[in-house]
């Protein structure tokens, strides 16, 4: 099949491999713009260029697709049976969503109607499912509202993070798309309308998602979060005014510590070596690597014997 690919990010490539070693015929790849990356700002061209460029195949990096004639006769001069859309990063406009016989076929990663938006893999964590998957749909105007193709379950670790199964759907998804061309090829595969009405919506992160609310989570909730925003924007509070990171955490078993009856969320207990603080529910979180604005990362143990800690009463 002649197909066109969009896709951005390493989630994408694996499909991109897929669909070559199943012997379609991807005509173009299309990609986000080449962007600055780091502290170094260094031009860097996202993942699926780099692997379309390795196999050899012809890139195209429009910065905008709306109102782009020249991109919109590329594409119509190819006349692809298919367009492919694996986490490009962008609204398709209505002339791309009619351009091909089959349509715009997108993976997305959970099980629609659950979690519709820019992050489903991280909020599925987040909000502490044990389990998640793929769905393959067709897209249409809407928001991850389009009609759906195949979908495949997979189950969430309890100590997993939202990279770990960032890789796992993205694997796991490849084959899922391979399938779905050949059923709409052959007529066996007919897409399924959505149950709105059981929709979630999984909204792009930013940077406060990842700020501690002790008093507005358990323990639990916020080990969750903490595994769901990894990479970014990850889980952070305060001491003394200063921004402190988390970079490992765990749900402290109260039986393995003396928790005063009266504390509050946010309050800090120091025992045995462990820096312990309280959430919502008089549950615990034991904080076990962290850093200190303007210091490294280091054991919380390391931490607790090089600061006087114990006139610090709270977090956040």
């Amino acid at each position: 099949m002649k197909l066109v690919f969009l896709g951005t990010p390493r989630f994408a490539v694996p499909t991109l491999e897929a669909l070559l070693q199943a012997g379609h015929e991807i005509a173009l790849v299309v990609s986000q713009p080449d962007r600055l990356v780091g502290r170094a700002q260094r031009l860097t061209a996202p993942p699926v260029k780099v692997a379309a460029q390795a196999a050899g195949l012809a890139v195209a990096q429009p910065e905008k697709i709306r109102n782009n004639a020249e991109f919109r006769a590329q594409l119509e001069a190819i006349a692809p049976e298919a367009i492919v859309v694996v986490a490009y990063g962008r609204i398709l406009p209505s002339w791309m969503l009619a351009l091909s016989r089959l349509g715009c076929i997108n993976l997305h990663g959970s099980l629609l109607p659950k979690y519709r938006g820019a992050a489903p893999i991280q909020w599925a964590v987040a909000r502490g499912e044990t389990v998640t998957g793929n769905t393959t749909m067709l897209l249409e105007e809407g928001l991850d509202t389009g009609p759906i193709l195949l979908q495949r379950a997979l189950a969430i670790g309890p100590e997993q993070t939202a990279v770990d199964l960032f890789e796992e759907l993205a694997i796991g998804g490849a084959p899922l798309v391979v399938e779905t061309l050949a059923g709409l090829a052959d007529g066996s595969l007919q897409p399924q309308p959505q149950n709105h009405a059981g929709a979630t919506l999984a909204p792009i992160l930013t940077r406060e998602d990842g700020r501690m609310g002790f008093a507005a989570h358990t323990a639990v909730e916020l080990k969750n979060r903490w595994r769901g925003f990894q990479p970014w924007p990850g889980a952070f509070t305060a001491l003394e005014g200063k921004k402190l990171i988390v970079h490992h955490l765990a749900v402290a078993d109260a039986s393995t510590f003396t928790a005063p009856a009266s504390a509050q969320p946010g309050e800090i207990l120091v025992e045995n070596h462990r820096f312990l603080v309280a959430c919502a529910g008089k549950t615990w979180l034991e904080l076990v690597e962290i850093q200190l604005e303007g210091k490294k990362r280091m054991a919380a143990a390391e931490f607790l014997r090089g600061m006087q800690i114990a006139a610090v009463k709270r977090l956040g």
